[in-house]
């Protein structure tokens, strides 16, 4: 579809709003969804060093009684 005018193309002949508002949801939603999904992945990442940690202390202390 072609445009006289850039008006004319936000205007996209009276639905404009309801064209950029879905745009802006759209927009909004998925935004969302990568900060969501980078904040997941932070958090599994922190849990998955602490377990890591948790089994080389408990490594550590087995190896220590185990001499004792």
């Amino acid at each position: 579809m072609k445009f006289d005018s850039w008006s004319a193309f936000w205007a996209m002949g009276g639905y404009g709003f309801y064209v950029w508002l879905s745009f802006g949801f759209t927009l909004v939603a998925m935004v969302g969804i990568v900060i969501s999904t980078m904040a997941t992945k932070k958090t599994l990442l922190r849990a998955v060093k602490q377990k890591q940690a948790r089994t080389q202390r408990r490594k550590a202390a087995q190896k220590l009684e185990n001499t004792l």
